[in-house]
């Protein structure tokens, strides 16, 4: 028993304890619903779900959460990468109230560097799957100026050359009196050296190109099964149980997916042992 001094014991709601009880310790996805069972308040995945599932409930911050969930639901999943790009997939379509990530992001933007200047491109206009030299994934257009004003004050770049700023002709630019800008705007350096040293800067943050021909099958097996994963330009289409149904997932993918990109580069494409067949 706990003493006065003690904090407080946060104990689940009484009408959860048997759904609790009964959940899975494997991959997939789970999802609260409240009196609504048709939106659901959260969506979350694990490699363990009922250990997960059990975690919320260990956390007071929330406890709002756990007061409107009225049942918890499930998929089971082969493995992590089915749970990751599932999860990623429902939270989009159904967008639940207590997710604040993961959510789709229509319209997406980039750092465009080639050795004659610097833009912002947008994914709605621009194949982000496809094109070259394209850097940083960026959900404002703020966001991507803000990251070129640090790169360009930790690289003395040129405000004025990266389009940040208007150039008066013939002059060097205020930030170059001050030892900021190293003179590309005085020609005391090339604009290609230049955009060099920023393409140098933005390399962790380039976005890579669609590695394939067409769609892809990723193959996930554990001791439960085995499933199909098919992909195409960094959208996930689906999954399947076998290769053959894998064959006649045709959705076409309707815009650049960042949370598909970052899954497939983050936890997939760097597992060397991983099967991989082309559909197309």
């Amino acid at each position: 028993m706990p003493n006065e001094n003690s904090p407080l014991l946060y104990q689940y709601p009484e009408h959860l304890r048997f759904t609790l009880e009964t959940l899975p310790s494997c991959s997939g996805v789970y999802i609260f619903y409240g009196q609504d069972q048709t939106f659901p308040l959260y969506i979350g995945k694990s490699i363990n779900i009922r250990s997960r599932v059990m975690s919320h409930f260990r956390t007071a911050a929330e406890a709002k959460l756990l007061r409107m969930t009225t049942n918890i639901e499930y998929i089971e999943t082969v493995g992590e990468i089915g749970a990751l790009l599932l999860e990623s997939q429902m939270i989009k379509d159904q967008r639940p109230l207590f997710n604040k990530r993961l959510r789709v992001t229509r319209k997406l933007c980039s750092l465009r560097v080639s050795d004659t200047g610097t833009g912002i491109v947008f994914s709605n206009e621009t194949d982000f799957s496809t094109a070259e030299d394209l850097f940083g994934l960026f959900k404002t257009k703020f966001a991507a100026i803000e990251r070129l004003r640090e790169i360009a004050d930790q690289e003395r770049l040129c405000y004025g050359a990266l389009g940040l700023e208007k150039l008066t002709a013939k002059r060097a630019c205020f930030r170059f009196s001050l030892g900021r800008c190293a003179g590309v705007c005085c020609q005391k350096e090339t604009l290609e050296e230049h955009q060099q040293r920023l393409k140098t800067a933005l390399e962790a943050m380039r976005i890579r190109a669609w590695p394939y021909p067409g769609r892809i099958a990723i193959e996930e097996k554990s001791e439960i099964g085995r499933e199909y994963h098919v992909l195409n330009n960094w959208f996930y289409l689906g999954t399947a149980k076998t290769l053959d149904e894998a064959k006649e997932v045709q959705v076409p993918p309707p815009h650049f997916d960042r949370d598909s990109y970052k899954i497939l580069c983050q936890h997939v494409f760097k597992q060397k042992a991983l099967s991989i067949t082309l559909l197309d």
